[in-house]
């Protein structure tokens, strides 16, 4: 007999939202892959230590082998009855402590943590320094070249609101043929603010907030202002960057460790 695997919007049960911490280091990723340990298989196992019921939590959007969460939002609907209090410090002592359940909230149970996102910020972080601290080595891209962050922050505003994303978008032909043929997916994204800043201790930020995101889309970005902190191409070929549609127009892509989910729009 298949063992059936909730996911939410199901009649007699209980609607719950998390929101969620990580360190992405030594996780596949957010979605379940077989054999391999992931963020979403993790939890679901967490969860059924707790209440003996197999859910299969959905979250905000599927981050990278890598990549980090400070506010990643996952929300799955269950039959067992447990106070919410007690269902946060039962995940906490479950959970590894590189996942930390921040918020544990009941909500309707037709709840869906990506379908009612309507923005997402991310950051990511570059240590500029001669010598990465082995402390912050695994959240940030070492990175001690020169660069122009004057030329880098007139390029993240260039990509502020609406445009089409396709030369920041993961290479996928598949993804790119089923954009084109209208098969409800758009490379067109809104981004609201798009900023470095430079904080102390040799770090550099970046900061994004937009509507929704591609797959390495924030990864790709900052690739090509790296592009144009180092003088590879002008502030400026952002634009023609974005009007060519080709991934293979933008810069490479960044390193997974430096970038995390900072928190989820509802």
């Amino acid at each position: 007999m298949v063992e059936k695997v909730r996911e939410g919007g199901e009649s007699g049960v209980s609607g719950w939202k998390l929101v969620l911490a990580y360190d992405g280091t030594d996780f596949h990723g957010w979605q379940v892959q077989p054999d391999r340990v992931t963020i979403q298989g993790t939890l679901a196992d967490a969860i059924e230590r707790i209440t003996g019921e197999r859910v299969l939590p959905q979250g905000s959007g599927r981050t990278d082998a890598g990549v980090h969460a400070l506010g990643q939002v996952a929300s799955f609907a269950m039959a067992a009855a447990i106070p919410a209090a007690n269902f946060h410090r039962a995940l906490n002592r479950t959970l590894p402590a590189s996942i930390r359940v921040l918020e544990t909230a009941s909500v309707p149970p037709d709840f869906h943590a990506r379908h009612k996102a309507v923005g997402k910020r991310y950051e990511y972080r570059i240590f500029r320094g001669e010598i990465c601290p082995p402390w912050i080595s695994r959240y940030v891209y070492a990175l001690n070249w020169p660069l122009d962050i004057g030329a880098m922050r007139e390029a993240a505003a260039l990509v502020v609101g609406e445009h089409d994303f396709a030369s920041f978008a993961a290479s996928d032909p598949d993804l790119a043929r089923r954009s084109a043929e209208g098969d409800g997916i758009s490379m067109v994204k809104t981004i609201f603010s798009s900023c470095w800043e430079e904080l102390g201790g040799d770090l550099l930020v970046y900061r994004v907030h937009g509507s929704s995101f591609l797959h390495h889309m924030v990864r790709n970005l900052v690739g090509t202002f790296l592009d144009v902190g180092r003088g590879h191409i002008a502030a400026r070929d952002v634009k023609r960057i974005l009007e060519a549609r080709s991934r293979t127009a933008a810069g490479a892509t960044a390193p997974a460790r430096g970038l995390f989910l900072v928190s989820v729009d509802y």
